[in-house]
C-alpha cells in the first residue's frame, strides 16, 4: 500500500502488473480502478475541483452549494459507500448534521496494509456503526470484503449501497454497453412495473430506476464495456447480500453548482434498497416485488458482504462473469 495524492486528494493505492486501485483517505471512496496497459479508469472523476470534506464550509466553498449534498459533492469520486441511509436525510436529520447518503462518504478513514491489499475503517458517530473494508488484488480482480458493526444496544434498519459511478472517457453516451442480471424494474416516483431491459441506461436526462436482481441466481452483477476503452468493468456480488441495482444518470441536465450542466455520469448502485430516499420512506415503503427494501442489523451484531471487481481486456463485449 502506497500513500499518494490523487487529484489533489490524500489517497492510498495498491497495484500489481495490470491493476491499480486507489482509495481516498477522506470519504473512503474507491476513486480509481486503473487498467494499467491502456491507462483507462472507468470510474467517474467529477469535473469540479475535489477537496477534502473536512475542509468544506458553505462560506469558503460556495461552489458546492449549501445543502445536505454539498459536503459529499465536495469530495465524492468513483465508488461511494452509502450507509446507513441511501439518498437524502430528512429535514430534521439534515439540520442535525446528517449528509446525503450518510456519514461514511465525508469521514476520515483509517488505512493499513495487508498482504496484496489494504484494509480501511471508519466509525459513524451519528449512526453508531463501525465499518471495515478490505481490498485484495488477484490479477485483474479486486476482492472486497465489508463488515458493518452495530455499536448500539438496539436492533435497527439500515440502508447499505455501493454507489458505483462511471464517467468519461470510459462512459460514452449511446456507445457504452451494459449487461445486467436484472428482472423487474420500476422508475423512481412511478407505480408502473417493467421488465429489464425496458428501463436500461439510455441517453435521457437525469433518471433513476430500480432493478430487482434475478432471484434464480446466487450471483448478481453488471458489466460495462466501451469499444475504444479495450476493457470491460464488472462488479459481481451475492444476490442475497444486495438484491437491488439502481441505475442513475446525469446527462448535463443539472444547472446548479457544482454541476453547471457539464456532467455526464451513470451510477450503477447495488445495495439493500431500491431507491435513494429518506429513512422513513424507505421503511414505510415495505417490500417491492416481494423483496425487502432495507436490512435489519441486530444490537451489537455485525453484517458482512463480499463482492469482486473485474477488469477484462476486451475488443468486444466479453462473456460476463455472472453468465
Amino acid at each position: 500500500m502506497i500513500s499518494t495524492l490523487y487529484h489533489d486528494r490524500r489517497a492510498f493505492h495498491i497495484e500489481n502488473a495490470s491493476l491499480r486501485v486507489t482509495a481516498l483517505a477522506e470519504g473512503g471512496h474507491i476513486a480509481g480502478l486503473l487498467y494499467k496497459p491502456t491507462g483507462v479508469n472507468p470510474l467517474w472523476q467529477p469535473p469540479w475541483p475535489s477537496i477534502e470534506p473536512s475542509a468544506w464550509s458553505p462560506d469558503k466553498y460556495p461552489i458546492y452549494g449549501n445543502d445536505s449534498e454539498s459536503k459529499l459533492l465536495a469530495g465524492i469520486m468513483g465508488h461511494n459507500l452509502c450507509l446507513d441511509i441511501f439518498g437524502p436525510p430528512s429535514g430534521d436529520e439534515a439540520r442535525a448534521g446528517i449528509v446525503a447518503h450518510g456519514e461514511a462518504g465525508v469521514l476520515p478513514w483509517q488505512f493499513e496494509s495487508i498482504p496484496n491489499g489494504l484494509r480501511c475503517r471508519c466509525v459513524l458517530p451519528f449512526a453508531q456503526l463501525a465499518f471495515e473494508r478490505t481490498i485484495v488484488l488477484d490479477d485483474l480482480r479486486a476482492l472486497i470484503h465489508e463488515t458493518v458493526e452495530n455499536l448500539a444496544n438496539l436492533d435497527r434498519p439500515i440502508a447499505w449501497t455501493q454507489h458505483v459511478t462511471l464517467g468519461p472517457p470510459f462512459l460514452n453516451p449511446g456507445i457504452t454497453q451494459f449487461r445486467v442480471t436484472a428482472t423487474k424494474s420500476r422508475a423512481i416516483g412511478e407505480t408502473t412495473d417493467h421488465n429489464w431491459p425496458e428501463l436500461a441506461p439510455s441517453a435521457t436526462p437525469s433518471a433513476y430506476a430500480a432493478h430487482l436482481m434475478d432471484p434464480s441466481r446466487d450471483d448478481a452483477g453488471f458489466t460495462a464495456w466501451t469499444p475504444n476503452s479495450l476493457v470491460a468493468l464488472s462488479y459481481v456480488w451475492k444476490r442475497a447480500d444486495f438484491p437491488w441495482l439502481g441505475i442513475w444518470e446525469e446527462n448535463k441536465s443539472r444547472p446548479q453548482t457544482p454541476w453547471l450542466s457539464q456532467t455526464q455520469t451513470c451510477g450503477m448502485e447495488f445495495g439493500v434498497s431500491p431507491f435513494p430516499e429518506p429513512r422513513r420512506k424507505m421503511i414505510d415503503r415495505g417490500p417491492l416485488f416481494d423483496t425487502p427494501t432495507f436490512r435489519w442489523i441486530g444490537a451489537r451484531q455485525t453484517l458482512t458482504a463480499d463482492y469482486r471487481v473485474i477488469l477484462t481486456p476486451a475488443k468486444t463485449m466479453p462473456e460476463t462473469p455472472f453468465s
